[in-house]
């Protein structure tokens, strides 16, 4: 099963790919082509061509209706009547998209009757059946899959249930796994090497052997400067340069607070603005006179540089570093750690951290300070 159903840009324009049908994929060669893969009697995964690359999203509904024979009983059926309503249409596209990756887990599972799960009637599903499929997920070493499973599983069928789809919603009262929790810190030595490393790599023309966005870079300097999730930095103006620091734009309901200027982040933040500059000199994009409109972070197209566009870039550099002999897969990290490095490094007390993180809980300084503290011995 494919981890997930990314945006894909050689998919024709006209299909609404948060909408294509469980099982139903693109090969671009050629004149494109819409396929299918199923099971022989040999149990050998094979390969089905169902359409052209002109067929509508109405055709490779209907053609995948006609194969399935439209059970209108079966799970396939109640995830796409979830996909298709207007409840699932206002969701965020990130959303969207993991309901979908999530959907397409569940329903390729394949069954001890040699049937895919989402063939079998749902109103047959029992509790015990669904902790059974969870456990298994989460047994081939993925509890977090097992977990959004779960999450996506209980939604469509309360909402199915709610619609009369369904009697009741054997999904709730599941057991849900135990996700692995990720708090890595990367050490100072690793994050110089791999900063120094996206500022080399950045410097090389776009297409050439291992190269970076120059931006990159500059934002893991802020990253880990500012404390900022990769968001937060990507979304950063001209609006939040003040005369005695950056003025931060937390998210998730953490305070805000004016980061006081250093050389370092001087540097970082006058080297992004120079970059922005030449980008738009080169392509002649007229200068927005709203400073909030004039993000410090830009892509090479010349405008705001999009979290999914940064989280590619990441992972493919992280991947080329480790293939480079750079870091080792245990040293591997995300964008997210950088910040809690520069909590754990924020010097003070544990209330001056938790003011520097913008953090309203303390607890939350359990999950992003992982410093160790100086304590006197204990005497009479």
């Amino acid at each position: 099963m494919r981890r997930t159903r990314k945006h894909n840009p050689l998919i024709p324009k006209h299909i609404d790919q948060a909408a294509i049908p469980a099982a139903v994929f693109f090969d671009h060669r050629g004149k494109g082509a819409w396929y299918t893969l199923h099971r022989d009697e040999a149990g050998k995964q094979r390969r089905q061509n169902i359409a052209t690359s002109t067929a509508t999203l109405a055709d490779l509904h209907k053609i995948m209706e006609l194969r399935n024979g439209v059970d209108r009983e079966s799970l396939n059926y109640l995830c796409q009547q979830y996909h298709d309503s207007a409840r699932f249409k206002r969701l965020k596209p990130k959303t969207q998209a993991d309901y979908t990756w999530s959907r397409d887990v569940l329903v390729n599972i394949p069954t001890k009757i040699k049937l895919p799960l989402g063939e079998l009637g749902v109103r047959k599903f029992t509790p015990a059946l669904i902790q059974r499929l969870i456990d298994r997920i989460a047994d081939e070493g993925t509890p977090s899959k097992a977990a959004h499973a779960l999450r996506y599983l209980r939604l469509v069928m309360q909402w199915g249930r709610n619609r009369g789809y369904l009697d009741s919603n054997p999904a709730l009262g599941i057991e849900a796994p135990t996700e692995r929790k990720q708090r890595r810190l990367p050490s100072h030595a690793v994050m110089l090497v791999l900063i120094e490393r996206a500022r080399e790599l950045g410097k090389l023309k776009r297409g050439q052997l291992g190269a970076v966005p120059p931006h990159l870079s500059y934002v893991m300097e802020l990253a880990y400067l500012c404390r900022l999730r990769g968001i937060e930095v990507v979304t950063l103006t001209d609006a939040n340069e003040l005369a005695d620091g950056v003025l931060t734009n937390r998210r998730k309901g953490s305070r805000d607070n004016l980061v006081s200027w250093t050389p370092r982040l001087r540097a970082t933040w006058e080297a992004a603005k120079a970059r922005r500059a030449q980008i738009w000199a080169a392509r002649g994009t007229a200068v927005p006179t709203n400073p909030e409109q004039r993000y410090i972070i830009t892509a090479e197209h010349g405008g705001a540089l999009g979290k999914s566009g940064l989280d590619t870039a990441w992972n493919r550099f992280m991947r080329n570093a480790i293939e480079a002999g750079a870091i080792t897969t245990e040293q591997r990290f995300g964008l997210h750690d950088l910040k809690r490095r520069g909590i754990t490094d924020t010097p003070g007390t544990r209330a001056d951290k938790q003011q520097a993180s913008g953090h309203r809980d303390e607890s939350m300084l359990d999950i992003y300070d992982l410093s160790v503290p100086t304590v006197a011995p204990s005497a009479l």
